[in-house]
């Protein structure tokens, strides 16, 4: 009789995530991803800055660079209140669960 073994199904792009005891994985809790996520989001505005400042001095011309720097900052903006707006929300949702 042949013996089966059962294998875990790994999901599509589930090898980038990792379990919190995973060894190997250092400082990559939610504090950390957080942390990168306001400073990218920050970059990309200070960026657009830049080169609406640029435009505006004379020192480039290409304003379809600048407009889509512009367009990125924005959206990037937008999606990290929302996700700040979830994470609140799941909070009062933990908060009101009763033990």
């Amino acid at each position: 009789m042949k013996e089966i073994t059962m294998q875990p199904v790994a999901l599509p792009g589930a090898s980038q995530l990792k379990s919190p005891g995973t060894p190997g994985v250092s400082g990559s809790g939610f504090s950390e991803i957080l942390s990168r996520s306001i400073a990218e989001v920050n970059g990309q505005s200070q960026e657009a800055d830049l080169l609406v400042k640029g435009l505006a001095a004379g020192e480039h011309a290409n304003i379809h660079e600048t407009m889509i720097a512009m367009e990125k900052s924005g959206i990037s903006f937008r999606m990290m209140t929302k996700v700040q707006q979830k994470v609140i929300d799941a909070y009062r949702e933990i908060m009101r669960m009763q033990l």
